[in-house]
C-alpha cells in the first residue's frame, strides 16, 4: 500500500459520486475492526442511548453500495425516531449531510421532520452549491444510522433540503447525500461538525475508512482483440469529444482500446524524496453511455475535464484500485484493486516507491518573493513615470505662462481703446 500525504485539510478533493459496484470483495464504506491492532470489536451507541453496545458485522459492509454510473452510488441509512429509510449518495468531495425533506419531482420518499420524535432544529439556513446542481435547507439534528455499516447510532447534523436546482437525478433512486470530508469545508462554515466527525466522537470506529471503486471491467478475448485493428490507426475524433460535448461509437465489441494511451501520476510518498505512480486504462477514462447506445453500439464519453481550481482525482482514477482514507494522519493510500478494469495486454498499477534526492516537480512549491527586487522594480516604474510626467509638466507650465501674457496684452489693447 502507497500512501499520499494530504498537506492540508482541503485536499480531500475525490468526488466519488460515480462508486461503481463490484464482485468479490467488499466495496463501499469499510471500518476496519481488527482487533490485532486494538481497534475493538464492539462499539457503543451514541450518547444519550443508555450506553448500549452493538456488535459490528464486517460481512453486513459487503455489497451495501448501489446504483449506476452516471447517475452515483449510495447507500442506504435510517434517520429518526422511528427510523426513516433513505437512499443516500456518498461523495467524499464534500462535507454536509443532506436529505431531501420538500416534496419533488424525483423523489419517491424524502424526510418527514415532523414524523420524528429525536429530531431538533438548529434554526439556521444553509445553502450548498456543487459543480453541477445546489441546493438550500434548514439545519437540524437527528439519529442516523446505517445499517449496512458500522451498526451504531449517531446524533448528527442534517441539512433538510427544501429547495434544490439540478441537484435530484431523475431515476437515480437516492434522495441525500453523505459528505465524508473535512469540516473545513462544511456549509455555511467549518463548525458545522460533519457525519463522520460525528461518528468519530461518539462512538470507537477509527477515524479512517476505505473503499474499493471496481468498474464493468473489460476481458477482450483474441478475435475482440482483432476484429479493432483494421484502420484503427486512422482514427479521427471531434474536437467535442474531447471537451467532453460529443460521444463517440464503435459497433459492440469492436472498441479499438489499444489505440487509447494509459494516464500515469506520480504522486508524493510519505518520505519528503519519496514517490510512486498509478497507472489507469482507457477503459477509466472512457465513460460508457448507456442512454444513448443501441443494441448494435457502444457509445462512450470523455471523462477527463478542465478546472480552473486544481486537479481532482475522482472516480475516473479511483476504480482502478483499493483506496484508504485515513482521516487521522492525512493521507490516501493506492492498492490495485482486486477487480480492476483490464484488458488483455494491460492493467492499472500501482507502482513505487521511487527515491530521489529532488522532488520539487512531485509538489507545489508557493514562490518566495523577492522584496528587493519589486523595490526596483518600484523604483524603475517611478523613473519612467517621472520622465513622461516631466515634459508634460513643462508643456503645462508654458501654456499657463502664455495664457497669461496673453491676457495682460488683451488688457492693455483695451485700455488704449477706451482713451481714444
Amino acid at each position: 500500500m502507497n500512501f499520499f500525504p494530504l498537506s492540508g485539510l482541503l485536499l480531500l478533493v475525490c468526488s466519488l459520486t460515480e462508486w461503481l459496484q463490484c464482485n468479490g470483495e467488499p466495496s463501499g464504506i469499510k471500518v476496519p475492526l481488527k482487533n490485532d491492532i486494538g481497534i475493538p470489536s464492539r462499539l457503543p451507541r451514541a450518547a444519550g442511548e443508555a450506553g448500549r453496545r452493538q456488535s459490528i458485522n464486517f460481512m453486513d459492509m459487503i455489497d451495501n453500495l448501489r446504483g449506476k454510473s452516471g447517475q452515483g452510488y449510495y447507500v442506504e441509512m435510517t434517520i429518526g425516531t422511528p427510523p426513516q429509510k433513505l437512499n443516500i449518495l456518498v461523495d467524499t468531495g464534500s462535507s454536509n449531510f443532506a436529505v431531501g425533506a420538500a416534496a419533488h419531482p424525483f423523489l419517491k420518499r424524502y424526510y418527514r421532520r415532523n414524523l420524528s420524535n429525536t429530531y431538533r432544529d438548529l434554526r439556521k439556513s444553509v445553502y450548498v452549491p456543487y459543480t453541477q446542481g445546489k441546493w438550500e435547507g434548514e439545519l437540524g439534528t437527528d439519529i442516523v444510522c446505517v445499517p449496512h455499516g458500522p451498526n451504531v447510532s449517531v446524533r448528527a447534523n442534517i441539512a433538510a433540503i427544501t429547495e434544490s436546482d439540478k441537484f435530484f437525478i431523475n431515476g437515480s433512486n437516492w434522495e441525500g447525500i453523505l459528505g465524508l470530508a473535512y469540516a473545513e469545508i462544511a456549509r455555511p462554515d467549518e463548525n458545522l461538525e460533519p457525519f463522520f466527525d460525528s461518528l468519530v466522537k461518539q462512538t470507537q470506529v477509527p477515524n479512517i475508512f476505505s473503499l474499493q471503486l471496481c468498474g464493468s471491467g473489460f476481458s477482450l478475448n483474441d478475435s475482440d482483440s482483432m476484429s479493432s485493428v483494421g484502420g484503427s490507426m486512422t482514427e479521427k475524433f471531434p474536437d467535442g469529444f474531447w471537451l467532453g460535448e460529443q460521444l463517440v461509437c464503435w459497433q459492440v465489441g469492436t472498441t479499438p482500446w489499444h489505440i487509447f494511451p494509459t494516464i500515469s501520476l506520480y504522486l508524493m510518498g510519505e518520505a519528503t524524496n519519496q514517490s510512486f505512480q498509478i497507472t489507469i486504462l482507457p477503459q477509466q477514462y472512457l465513460r460508457p453511455v448507456e442512454d444513448v447506445a443501441t443494441s448494435q453500439d457502444d457509445c462512450y464519453k470523455f471523462a477527463i475535464s478542465q478546472s480552473t481550481t486544481g486537479t481532482v482525482m475522482g472516480a475516473v482514477i479511483m476504480e482502478g484500485f483499493y483506496v484508504v482514507f485515513d482521516r487521522a494522519h492525512k493521507r490516501i493510500g493506492f492498492a490495485v484493486s482486486t477487480c480492476h478494469v483490464h484488458d488483455e495486454f494491460r492493467s492499472a498499477t500501482v507502482e513505487g516507491p521511487f527515491f530521489s534526492t529532488n522532488m520539487e516537480d512531485c509538489g507545489y512549491n508557493i514562490p518566495q518573493t523577492d522584496e528587493s527586487t519589486l523595490m526596483t522594480i518600484a523604483y524603475v516604474m517611478a523613473a519612467i513615470c517621472a520622465l513622461f510626467m516631466l515634459p508634460l509638466c513643462l508643456m503645462v507650465f508654458q501654456w499657463r505662462c502664455f495664457r497669461c501674457l496673453r491676457r495682460e496684452h488683451d488688457d492693455f489693447a483695451d485700455d488704449i481703446s477706451l482713451l481714444k
